[in-house]
C-alpha cells in the first residue's frame, strides 16, 4: 500500500483529472436552463432529453491523441467503448452512432476503421452516419451516441445523497495493453455477450432504482471519477483505499490513474449496496462498499490510519460544474 499522501498527490495531480479544468468555461456559453425539455446536461455522462414517456440520452466523445498514435485499433475500438459506457452509466440503451473521421491517408481501410469495426460488434451498436475527412494531415476519431432510457429511471451523476454509501464495482479480469499502459482492458478479449451483460447490469440497477447516482470509471480513474460525481452533486465523502477492488500485484497508485474497461461508481441507499454488487457479480466484476457520501464538499481518503484531502470542492474544480 502506496502512502496515503503520495497517492492523493498522485490523483491530484494526474492528467486525466487536470485536463478537465477548462470544461466549465465551455458549458457556461451554453446554458440549457430554458429549454423545458431538458431534463440533465452539463455534469452528466449523457444529456437526457425528454420524450413522452422515454428520454433519448445523448453524449459525445472524442479520443486523445497519444492514443491514436500509439495504437490506432485501440483509438477505433475505445471510441466506441467510451459511448457505449456513458449510455450505460446513465442507465440507459444505446441506439446509434454517428462518426467523424479524420484521415491522412486517403483510405479508409486503416486499423483504425478496423477497431471501430470490432467495436460495433462487440457491442451490438450501429455506426448509422457521420461525416469523413479523407485527406487531412492527421488521424482523429470521434463518436456520437443516442440511447433510450425510460422517464424518471435515468441514473444521474449529479444526484448523489449525504449518507449513501459509496460502491466501486470493477472487473479486475484484464491487461494493461503495452501500447496504452494507462487503460486497463477487459473488454477485447471477453466473449461479446459478457461485455454486453456488464454494461446491461447498470441497466438493471437503474429499473430498479437501487442507486441514486452513477457514473462510469473514465479518464479521472475511480476517485476522479467519485470526484466529478461529488463536484456536480455538491457533496464530499470519506473513501477508504484499502476496500478499493484492484488485481493482485498491481501498483495502487497506477490503480488510481487507470482507465477501467469495466467500472462503475454507484452513490445508493446503504440497504441497497449488496443488491448492486450482487448485479454485477454475476457478470464478472468485483464490488465493495469503499466510503459514504456526506455533505461536507471535501473529497478524503483514508488508510484506516490517516485522512487527506484530495479535493475541497469550496475551493478546487475537477471541470468546475456543479449542478446542485
Amino acid at each position: 500500500m502506496s502512502d496515503i499522501r503520495e497517492l492523493a498527490d498522485a490523483i491530484r495531480n494526474f492528467p486525466g483529472v487536470t485536463r478537465k479544468a477548462t470544461i466549465h468555461e465551455i458549458v457556461d456559453l451554453f446554458p440549457t436552463s430554458g429549454f423545458p425539455h431538458v431534463i440533465a446536461a452539463e455534469g452528466e455522462d449523457a444529456a437526457v432529453l425528454e420524450n413522452g414517456d422515454m428520454c433519448v440520452l445523448f453524449a459525445a466523445d472524442g479520443i486523445m491523441e497519444k492514443l491514436m498514435e500509439a495504437d490506432p485499433f485501440l483509438a477505433g475500438y475505445y471510441a466506441v467503448l467510451v459511448n457505449v459506457n456513458d449510455i450505460a452509466a446513465m442507465g440507459g440503451t444505446p441506439l446509434g452512432m454517428v462518426d467523424v473521421i479524420s484521415i491522412n491517408s486517403g483510405y479508409l481501410d486503416s486499423d483504425l476503421i478496423r477497431g471501430m469495426q470490432y467495436g460495433v460488434e462487440k457491442f451490438n451498436v450501429p455506426l448509422v452516419g457521420g461525416h469523413t475527412h479523407p485527406d487531412c494531415h492527421f488521424n482523429s476519431i470521434e463518436i456520437s451516441i443516442i440511447g433510450s432510457v425510460k422517464k424518471g429511471d435515468a441514473l444521474l451523476s449529479s444526484s448523489a445523497k449525504a449518507g449513501d454509501d459509496i460502491v466501486f464495482v470493477i472487473d479486475l479480469d484484464g491487461r494493461f495493453p503495452e501500447s496504452v499502459p494507462y487503460s486497463y482492458d477487459t473488454t477485447t478479449m471477453k466473449p461479446k455477450e459478457l461485455v454486453r451483460a456488464q454494461m446491461e447490469a447498470v441497466t438493471v440497477v437503474a429499473k430498479r432504482h437501487l442507486a441514486h447516482a452513477c457514473k462510469d470509471m473514465s479518464n479521472p480513474g475511480h476517485i476522479g471519477t467519485l470526484g466529478m460525481m461529488l463536484e456536480s452533486s455538491a457533496k464530499g465523502a470519506v473513501v477508504d483505499v484499502t476496500k478499493i477492488p484492484i488485481p493482485d500485484g498491481v501498483d495502487d497508485v497506477k490503480w488510481a490513474t487507470t482507465y477501467q474497461g469495466c467500472g462503475f461508481v454507484f452513490s445508493c441507499d446503504p440497504s441497497h449496496s449488496q443488491d448492486v454488487i450482487d448485479i454485477f457479480s454475476k457478470v464478472g466484476c468485483a464490488g465493495a462498499v469503499v466510503g459514504k457520501v456526506d455533505d461536507s464538499k471535501i473529497l478524503n481518503i483514508t488508510d484506516g490510519k490517516e485522512k487527506v484531502t484530495v479535493f475541497d470542492f469550496s475551493k478546487d474544480i475537477i471541470t468546475g460544474v456543479k449542478v446542485n
